[in-house]
């Protein structure tokens, strides 16, 4: 597991899968959200815009991260 450090309290799932490098852009993260390819805190995601916050954890394909507020 991963550790990303967040500058604010709250981010979007979208962004972050971006700006992490687990997808190549905003596009190709939003289509894997809707397809359910990701999970948050154990459970699949849908909503591209739901609010990732400190304590949270992503989860896509092999790749787990925790997110922490820096």
């Amino acid at each position: 597991m991963r550790d990303v450090i967040l500058s604010k309290p709250a981010v979007e799932l979208y962004k972050i899968l971006k700006f992490e490098g687990l997808l190549s852009s905003g596009g190709e993260a939003k289509a894997a959200i809707d397809s359910g390819l990701v999970k948050v805190n154990g459970e699949v995601e849908t909503r591209k815009r739901r609010q990732i916050s400190a304590g949270d954890i992503i989860e896509i394909g092999g790749d787990k991260l925790q997110m922490r507020l820096g």
